[in-house]
């Protein structure tokens, strides 16, 4: 049975820090490009950051330079430290494991908010 556990959200104050974190069971964790999305009330769902099997990483445009995204295969688990967190960015936080169009695995989502 496949699963991905999120952890790490909460209420930040604008400017400050988390570190959302996603750990993986029921899969070969280190194989998988994984992904990290958000949907914030009334939007759709966005990709936020991509870390391939290689170690690549991609993030969209808003977040770039305050987010990062990384893996530790030997424990299946992937994070996304977020920095110099703005109101936008609250939302649920999705992890997402997708190897292909069948093995595609998301988890329960963790709440971030952004507010003084």
């Amino acid at each position: 049975q496949v699963r991905l556990v999120e952890s790490g959200g909460g209420l930040v104050q604008p400017g400050g820090s988390l570190r959302l974190s996603c750990a993986a069971s029921g899969i070969m964790f280190s194989i998988y490009p994984m992904n990290w999305y958000r949907q914030a009330p009334g939007k759709q769902r966005e990709l936020v950051a991509t870390i391939t099997s290689t170690g690549n990483m991609n993030y969209v445009d808003s977040v770039k330079g305050r987010f990062t995204i990384s893996r530790d295969n030997a424990k299946g688990t992937v994070y996304l430290q977020m920095n110099s967190l703005k109101p936008e960015d609250t939302a649920v936080y999705y992890c997402n494991a997708r190897y292909d169009t069948i093995h595609d695995y998301w988890g329960q989502g963790t709440q971030v908010t952004v507010s003084s």
